[in-house]
This record gives C-alpha cells, structure tokens and sequence, in this order.
C-alpha cells in the first residue's frame, strides 16, 4: 500500500519489481511508438480515447464507472494494484489519471514526483515503449460521490458561493492578458474564483517543498475543511492542484471537470 499521493523515482526504482506494482504512462496526447522509450514494464494509460467519454462535447470528459473499469482491466490492473502514475512532463497529465482512479474507488495509487524526466536525469533504466500484452485485470470500478463536479454543481456553486473555487490555469489566462489556446474559446474566469497557478506548485516538473505548497494554498483555501473546487482549461491541471491539496491535508476537494472550456463556451459574457 501506498501512504502518500506522491512518490520519488527513488521510491519507484527500488520497487520496480514487485509483482503488485503497475507503473503507468499518463502522458496526455501521446499515441503508441515503438521509437519512444518508458519507465520499464509501463503500460500506457491513453486519457484522450480510452478514458474519456470520446462523445463528449469537450475535452478529456470524465467516463463512464463501466468504461473505466472495462479499459483498467484491458491495461492487467487489479483491484489489490498498487499503481504509480507518470507523465512525460514531470507533474501534468499524470494527476488526472490519479484523480480518475480515486473518483473510480481506488486509492491505492500515486504520482511520480518528476516524472519521466526526472527518472531520466536520476540515471534510472528505460526500455522501448510496447503495448501492453499480459492478462485482464480483475479491477472493479466504483463511483465515489463529489471527487468530479460538473456544470450545475459549479453553477450553484460559483452563484452562492458555497465553495472554493480555485483555478489552475496560467495569471495571463485568468486575467484575460492572453487567450485561450483552444480555438474560439473566449477568455475569463468563473464568478467568485481565484487564481493558483498549478506551476506555482512545481520546481523543474517536481513538487516544492511540503510547507511552500503549504503557504501556497492557504493564501487561496481558508481551511483545512473548506469546501474547495479546482478548475483550468480542460480539467487536466485542476488535478495537480488536488494532489497538491491532498498532500497539504485539504480535506473537502472537488475537480470541475468540464473547467474554463465547458464554462466559457456555456457562459456567455
């Protein structure tokens, strides 16, 4: 079992072999080739056309209880898997696929603090990336309440200001001085929320110290208890910053998952 959301490629290395352990690559908008290289025995974890809900409007939409379970056992995961996530850019897409797994009831899972680049810089051993070929898994999916929000909740939310709504995405991007990247999406922020960059929380793709992260959130989140909301562009960064909270003992977290593209393409100005 693992005790903490985050783990070093230290950890990672000297655990490699247990039979229990599932390591997987979380690297948003990456697709199968032979000529790029993995953490050994990784099985790639394809957020964009295996763990979204492909029909939806936008982006990276949370799927179904039975697509995620269906597309976990596809990859061998078990329901006693102790599973380690990381992502090419150091802390990125890797914290969705985190927060995907405790939405769906599993906790036994962390993020790779770094990343695959820091696995790389630390000297550790790579192989030729490979598709997964080993038996289904037995893992069970099962839905855990308030882990996920969506528009109404946000909604009822932002209106009555019942929450914490914090976004993740880039000051230039909360306040407007740049647009957004996805194409026609006007710029913005939700009513009643404030700014935390997720790379705020980041030195060189790796975590900062636990009592800078610390800081870092309690200029933002009043409490320990305070219901909180975690928003970005697409639902992606809004996981960091969870992961953050969670390490910083943030009890009352929620991730919007639908963020500024579903808001800003229903919400007119």
């Amino acid at each position: 079992m693992i005790d903490n959301p985050l783990v070093s490629v230290q950890w990672l290395n000297e655990h490699l072999d247990n039979p229990n352990l599932v390591v997987l690559d979380g690297t948003i908008n990456k697709t199968f080739d032979a000529n790029l290289q993995q953490i050994p025995k990784a099985r790639f974890f394809d957020i964009k056309l295996k763990f979204s809900d492909i029909s939806g409007e936008f982006p990276s939409t949370f799927p179904s209880q039975e697509q995620f379970q269906e597309e976990a056992r596809k990859l061998g995961i078990n329901k006693n898997s102790t599973i380690v996530v990381y992502d090419d850019k150091g802390i990125y897409s890797s914290a969705r696929v985190w927060w995907l797994f405790r939405a769906f009831g599993h906790f036994n899972v962390a993020v790779l603090d770094g990343g695959f680049p820091e696995w790389i810089k630390s000297g550790y051993p790579t192989e030729i990336m490979s598709g997964f070929k080993g038996e289904t898994g037995d893992f069970e999916a099962k839905l855990q309440q308030g882990y996920m929000v969506f528009f109404e909740d946000v909604q009822k939310a932002s209106a009555g200001k019942s929450h914490t709504i914090v976004d993740a995405r880039s000051s230039g991007r909360f306040n407007g001085e740049v647009p957004e990247p996805r194409a026609g999406l006007r710029s913005g922020t939700i009513p009643n929320s404030m700014n935390l960059p997720f790379t705020d929380l980041l030195m060189h793709g790796v975590f900062k110290s636990e009592d800078d992260v610390k800081t870092l959130f309690a200029k933002v989140i009043e409490t320990k208890d305070t219901p909180t909301i975690f928003s970005c562009g697409s639902g992606i960064t809004a996981c960091v910053l969870a992961l953050g909270a969670e390490m910083s003992g943030y009890q009352n977290i929620s991730v919007y998952d639908g963020s500024w593209t579903e808001w800003g393409s229903l919400v007119k100005e």
